[in-house]
């Protein structure tokens, strides 16, 4: 434990304290001790690594390694348009080493700041649970009083029952990006985002991979179209087992053996469980505090971001439906300026929450899929425009990626983007821009430049196919 404040910094002893505001994680709700909180008596509190799960085990460091293994890839692919190239060697502990040889001193950094730098700050390295809506009970045994407090405790990785009672080794995103040498085989458990990035890294770098996944196709959280291209893209490059589980798992430190549903057996160096991640919430005993939780273990919030007991407020993946650091992010805002500020509230705007997955074929897509377009009785028109249209697509040789859109052919709006292909996290910027002012398709297509033969042709394309009344 580590406290710091007025007096320094004391350790390895209990405590007592008051504070104006206590937070609970130090991933996005490190970033609540504004300026505007100036004075303000502040204890972060964190129980892991500091700098929450983006920084140490999410966005950042997956980002650092997906970056190489596009390297490699388009290396391998380099043949089809006249250049012959070859990957040598993919050092992975020269790449792992400079990924966390930046990282690893970004967090111990942010700690130092939070422990004995900040103004008004005092940091706990300890377990949190509320023992009464204003107290919360550390597990080094210090107590904290607060006026406020805000819940920013994230989510962890789902283990299947399967895999957590059958004593194998395996690994989670968490601990997978720390391995000291490249598995020659990988099975990865899971269909989602996570699972599809991991495969990416681990191919392209010349492991053979296995998804094993409960349904089909894979990330079936996107619109069912680009899912299913998606899915024909990487059956070539990944050994798919769809729609299928695990029914038994085997095996030591030098191998798994994992049986599967249909009778068929997939043996690997490596398991990876990507199978989702779930809110911490259930670790902080709400019940005490009265905060209530809505039944898959997201704290219920209001637009404010406060929860049902006024003064507790919640922000990120142990609230949100969107596991996204964006989202976290904007939601810290929302609440640093309602603490601030408690006669003019301002709330979230979750409306175009967009997202990416890092995996090749890229994904982006924002607003509502054709799917949910037909569930919500909505009229709809929809357009999808291949990446090989454009001439910056004939370049590539491109003939699989798309962008797909859906709109109100009444009022012209966006309802939905959905892309795969090159760099599809940059290209849907606009269209999330229009979506989030109300910008009509025929005004954006034909109210600005579009750099010609850029790839953003794709988009205006697609924004000019769409047959708007």
């Amino acid at each position: 434990m580590i406290i710091r404040g007025t007096e320094g910094t004391v350790a390895g002893m209990t405590h007592s304290a008051h504070v104006d505001l206590a937070v609970i994680g130090s991933g996005s709700g490190n970033s609540l001790a504004t300026p505007e909180l100036e004075g303000w008596q502040i204890a972060v509190i964190e129980e892991g690594t500091f700098g929450g799960t983006c920084l140490n085990v999410g966005c950042i460091p997956t980002k650092m390694f997906v970056y190489p293994a596009g390297i490699a890839d388009a290396a391998r692919d380099g043949a089809r348009l006249g250049v012959d190239a070859t990957v040598d060697k993919v050092r992975w502990r020269d790449i792992r080493d400079r990924i966390f040889g930046r990282i690893d001193a970004i967090s111990a950094g942010g700690r130092e700041y939070r422990a004995h730098g900040a103004p008004n700050t005092s940091l706990y390295e300890a377990h949190a649970e509320f023992r009464d809506a204003h107290t919360l009970a550390l597990s080094t045994g210090d107590e904290i009083t607060a006026d406020h407090i805000v819940i920013a405790a994230g989510s962890r990785p789902v283990i299947p029952d399967v895999v957590a009672h059958s004593g194998v080794p395996f690994h989670t995103s968490d601990t997978v990006m720390r391995l000291d040498d490249l598995p020659e085989r990988v099975a990865i458990l899971g269909g989602g985002y996570i699972a599809a990035e991991f495969a990416h890294v681990f191919s392209a770098f010349g492991a053979h991979v296995t998804v094993i996944a409960r349904g089909a196709p894979l990330l079936r959280h996107l619109d069912h179209e680009v899912a299913e291209l998606f899915t024909e893209q990487v059956a070539d490059r990944w050994d798919l087992r769809l729609s299928n589980v695990v029914t038994a798992v085997s095996g030591d430190a030098n191998g798994v053996r994992l049986e599967l549903g249909d009778g068929s057996v997939v043996a690997a160096d490596l398991l990876l469980v990507a199978a989702g991640r779930v809110p911490n919430s259930d670790r902080l005993n709400l019940a005490a505090a009265g905060v209530d939780v809505h039944p898959d273990g997201r704290i219920v919030v209001d637009t404010h971001q406060r929860t049902s007991v006024p003064h507790i407020w919640a922000l990120g993946d142990v609230s949100s439906e969107h596991q996204l650091k964006h989202v976290a992010n904007h939601e810290l805002r929302v609440v640093a300026h309602n603490l601030a500020h408690p006669d003019d509230l301002v709330e979230s705007d979750h409306r175009f929450v967009p997202s990416a997955v890092f995996t090749h074929p890229q994904l982006a897509g924002v607003g509502m899929t054709e799917e949910l377009a037909r569930a919500a009785g909505r009229r709809y028109v929809t357009a999808v425009q291949g990446y090989g249209s454009t001439a910056y697509g004939w370049a590539m040789e491109d003939t699989h990626s798309v962008c797909k859109l859906i709109a109100d052919p009444e009022t012209g709006q966006l309802l939905g983007a959905h892309l795969m292909g090159e760099d599809a996290s940059i290209l849907i910027q606009p269209l999330i821009q229009a979506m989030s002012f109300g910008l009509g398709v025929r005004e954006m297509a034909r109210g600005q430049y579009w750099i010609h033969p850029a790839l953003t042709e794709v988009v205006e394309n697609a924004l000019l196919a769409l047959e708007i009344d």
